[in-house]
Formats: structure tokens, C-alpha cells, sequence
């Protein structure tokens, strides 16, 4: 591929011998060599009890960075991925490296404007906002001892319960003070059903059964469950009114009609955002198939590898190892890998194409916006400028960041 370039250095004569007395001073202080104090033996003499080959990997890592650098300097161009190293010779007069080198691809940028894309319009359907305005004061449902009355649909039910399969008790199946939501299907079915009109501190047998795709030695078979309801906690449902409003944040709303406008405004506002979303991803999906750019493995593998790093921080942050993921899906790397090709291969094309627009567009911030942006970031994210920049790496990629939602503005603007 052209944005591949195979580059090789080679260090010999009086630069390569230098580099190995370097080696060989260091290496001869870590060693014991009878007759000699440690540092103190000849290069001939230490040469003969450990051979030549032992300065290598050292003198290797000495003039690494040196050949690296002079590499960097033949290709004119930067590696998007970690140089491939090959040690072709090594020997007494010299070694040579070979560094693989991959830069950016080539893009060429195809239609990005006027793709006959449109965007959809926001409604919010009254079953839409009734079912919204119902959740809130669900979220905000009191639980309250229910003193009178039965056990019904809603109500939490606090039970006593042991289970008897084949006249044993059920291993596992025993709970005191087991605060069970009716409605919520924990238990196998039958059972919930089962505590509806129960009363406080009634006692009920349940005659039920397990399930056909329950676990192997329970699977169809009859179960017993001595069941007494302990306590009865009933959720209140918040009534539509001032004191509400006010409890939810709303101090202006006074009315439902007015708590009902606010909501569906929301509602809108969170609709409004998906589907700004959605057409981002149709322009930056249509634009990037009508851009021709050849992707190396080598670029997709390491973007693979940085969408894992990523996901396993995300596992790390919910208190579980990536090893034990992976443990308990079945997963392996390789098949992890697999997975994320698809999306890395999205990811890396989208950021071209932006890139590309970019660069056609001339987009471009001095410094002084660049600060200021740096200094608002900051100030949204509750930190110091100096955290944020520690976090991002340096002024340059917030400049990058910059250049890159201006190319989407652009995209989604001219479609």
C-alpha cells in the first residue's frame, strides 16, 4: 500500500563498536566472573564466559531510539500506528533495522454536501406524554405502610416464605422479611398471583409448579410454599399539584396544564436531540461511502485494541475484571476483536472524512479561541483548565476536537 514504507537504518564500524563497550561496561558490572571483582574483568575475558551476543539486546536498546528517529526522518512522515521492527543483522560490525512504517492513508473526498438527506420533525403523541407525566410520579411514589386492606398489584409485600419439593425443603427457597414487589415476576409464576388478598400477618399455602425451562432437577415439578405477609407497603402516587410541581424543581408551574406543556418540552427536547443524533450518523455514513480511502489491518487492529482498553475501563468503573467478563459470557479475545471490527472501521472512516472536510474547508482556530474553549470546558466540567488539558494531553487536541465538531456542523448543515 502506498502509505506503507519499509525503512532500513544501519549503525556499523566505530559508532556500532562504541555501542558495544557501552554494553559491554554495563553488562559487566551486573556479572561474577571468577577472579575478577565485579566491573573489573576484561572485555576479551567476559566476551569468552558469556559471548558476544550477550551485549546485543542492551546495545539494541541504546541506539533504539537513534534509528527510530532517523527512520522517521527518511519516510517524511508520521506512523498512525506503532513502527513494525525487524532486526535483520546483528553482529560484531553492525546491525541493522528495519522499521515498517505506516502513515495516514490517502483520502480522497467524495460528496459531502447536498445529499439529499432529511431530517425528522419531533412530535410527541398524547400516549407518549401521558406515559411520561405517569413515570415521573411513579419515580416519585412514596412507600407507605398499608395498615388496612389486601396485598394488591403495586403494593410491596414483605413475606416470610419456605419451599417443599417432595416433602424437603427446598434448598434456597427459604426468606424472612422478603421484600417482594408484586407485579415484578421475581418469583416463579403463580407465586405473586398467589399473595394478592393476602392479609397482614396471613398465612397461605401455594400449591404451584416450576416452569418446563426452569433448572434441570426443578423442571415441571411440583413445589409448596408456605407464604405469611409480615408487612404491606403501598406506593402513593404524587397528586398533580403545586407542591409537586415545586418538589420536582418546577418553582414558575402552577398549573397541570403548565406542568404538562414543560414536560412535553422535555419530552421534545430529548426527541429533538436523538434525531439531531440519527442524521449525523446518515451524513457522516453517506459522505464517508461516497470517500475512497484504503484502510490498513494494521490501523483497524489498533483502533480494536483502544475500543477494548476502553471497554475495559468501563467494566473496571462497575467493579469487574475483563478476565471475569469474559469468564462469564463465553467470550475470548479473538471473538471480542471480531465484534468490534465493524464499528472501529466506522469509527476510523468517520474520522477521516471529518479530517478531510477539515482540510477542504480551511477550518482553523487561533489561539485565543482555543484558550477560550479550553477555559469553558473547564468551567461545564467543574475543574481547572490545567485538569482538563492533563486530561485531554495538551491544548492541541482540544484544537483537534474543535476542528472536528465544526467539520460535522458543516456536514449536517449543507444537508
Amino acid at each position: 500500500m502506498k502509505n506503507v514504507s519499509e525503512i532500513t537504518i544501519t549503525m556499523e564500524g566505530e559508532a556500532w563498536q562504541k555501542v558495544l563497550d557501552k554494553s559491554f561496561k554495563k553488562r559487566n558490572k551486573e556479572v561474577k566472573i571468577d577472579g575478577f571483582r565485579k566491573g573489573s574483568a576484561p572485555k576479551d575475558i567476559y566476551i569468552k564466559n558469556f559471548g558476544l551476543e550477550s551485549l546485543f539486546m542492551d546495545a539494541v536498546d541504546f541506539v533504539m531510539d537513534e534509528a527510530y528517529k532517523k527512520a522517521l526522518e527518511e519516510a517524511k512522515s508520521m506512523p498512525v500506528v506503532e513502527p513494525k521492527l525487524d532486526i535483520e543483522e546483528i553482529n560484531e560490525n553492525k546491525v541493522t533495522f528495519k522499521f515498517t512504517i505506516i502513515s495516514k492513508p490517502e483520502v480522497t473526498l467524495g460528496e459531502y454536501k447536498n445529499l439529499g438527506l432529511k431530517k425528522e420533525k419531533a412530535k410527541v403523541s398524547k400516549e407518549e406524554l401521558d406515559a411520561e407525566i405517569k413515570r415521573i410520579r411513579d419515580q416519585f411514589a412514596e412507600i407507605a405502610p398499608k395498615e388496612d386492606g389486601a396485598v394488591e398489584v403495586g403494593d410491596t409485600a414483605v413475606i416470610d416464605f419456605e419451599g417443599f419439593v417432595d416433602g424437603k425443603s427446598l434448598d434456597g427457597g427459604k426468606g424472612e422479611n422478603y421484600p417482594l414487589e408484586i407485579g415484578s415476576h421475581t418469583f416463579i409464576p403463580g407465586f405473586e398471583e398467589g399473595v394478592v388478598g393476602m392479609h397482614l400477618d396471613e398465612t397461605k399455602e401455594l400449591k404451584l409448579k416450576f416452569p418446563d425451562d426452569y433448572v434441570e432437577n426443578l423442571k415441571g415439578k411440583e413445589v409448596t410454599f408456605n407464604v405469611t405477609v409480615r408487612e404491606i407497603k403501598q406506593r402513593i402516587i404524587p397528586e398533580l399539584n403545586e407542591d409537586f410541581y415545586q418538589d420536582l424543581g418546577y418553582d414558575n408551574i402552577k398549573t397541570e396544564e403548565e406542568f404538562t406543556k414543560e414536560v412535553e418540552k422535555v419530552l421534545l427536547d430529548r426527541k429533538n436531540a436523538e434525531i439531531e443524533d440519527e442524521f449525523v450518523e446518515k451524513c457522516l455514513d453517506k459522505a464517508s461511502s461516497n470517500m475512497k480511502v484504503e484502510i490498513n489491518p494494521e490501523i483497524i487492529d489498533d483502533e480494536v485494541h483502544r475500543m477494548i482498553h476502553q471497554f475495559e475501563e468501563q467494566l473496571r468503573m462497575q467493579g469487574i475484571k475483563l478476565e471475569d467478563y469474559m469468564a462469564i459470557t463465553g467470550m475470548t479475545h479473538e471473538k471480542l476483536h471480531e465484534q468490534m471490527e465493524p464499528e472501529a472501521t466506522k469509527r476510523i472512516k468517520y474520522r477521516y472524512l471529518l479530517e478531510a472536510i477539515a482540510d477542504k474547508e480551511n477550518i482553523d482556530f487561533t489561539d485565543e479561541e482555543v484558550a477560550a474553549k479550553s477555559k469553558e470546558m473547564a468551567e461545564n466540567y467543574g475543574i481547572t483548565e490545567e485538569e482538563l488539558l492533563k486530561a485531554y494531553g495538551s491544548r492541541d487536541i482540544v484544537k483537534y476536537d474543535m476542528k472536528m465538531h465544526k467539520a460535522i456542523e458543516i456536514l449536517k448543515d449543507n444537508n
